[in-house]
């Protein structure tokens, strides 16, 4: 069973920036996809980065695109969000979520991440 624990959430100015971690337990990450999602109150979960295995690339969603930067260190087994420039519309919760390993499908599959972390919280303020 994987276990996945993220930080670095926190209040902000807007134009400001933080780095989240997931910390992943119970299995490596190295070979299966993992993802950023976020979602905020009233709203529909959003895929924010889908960071594919063996250094194939990440995805991120058009709405973060030049602000955010999804990395993976495979010997630390954690993931990292860093983001930039925020802006109010990127208060919301924040998962990371990791498809099981050996997963061979598509990392922009919404069924493909089946462990998902407890969510940390970022609020972008004016």
């Amino acid at each position: 069973q994987m276990q996945l624990v993220e930080s670095g959430g926190g209040s902000v100015q807007a134009g400001g920036s933080l780095r989240l971690s997931c910390a992943a337990s119970g299995y490596s990450i190295i070979s299966t996809c993992m993802g950023w999602f976020r979602q905020a109150p009233g709203k529909e979960r959003e895929g924010v980065a889908r960071i594919w295995p063996r250094g194939v690339g990440t995805d991120y969603a058009d709405s973060v695109k030049g602000r955010f930067t999804a990395s993976r260190d495979n010997a630390k087994n954690t993931i990292y969000l860093q983001m930039n420039s925020l802006q109010l519309e990127d208060t919301a919760m924040y998962y990371c979520a990791a498809a099981a390993p050996g997963y061979v499908g598509s990392c922009r599959d919404v069924t493909a991440f089946p462990y998902w972390g407890q969510g940390t919280q970022v609020t972008v303020s004016s």
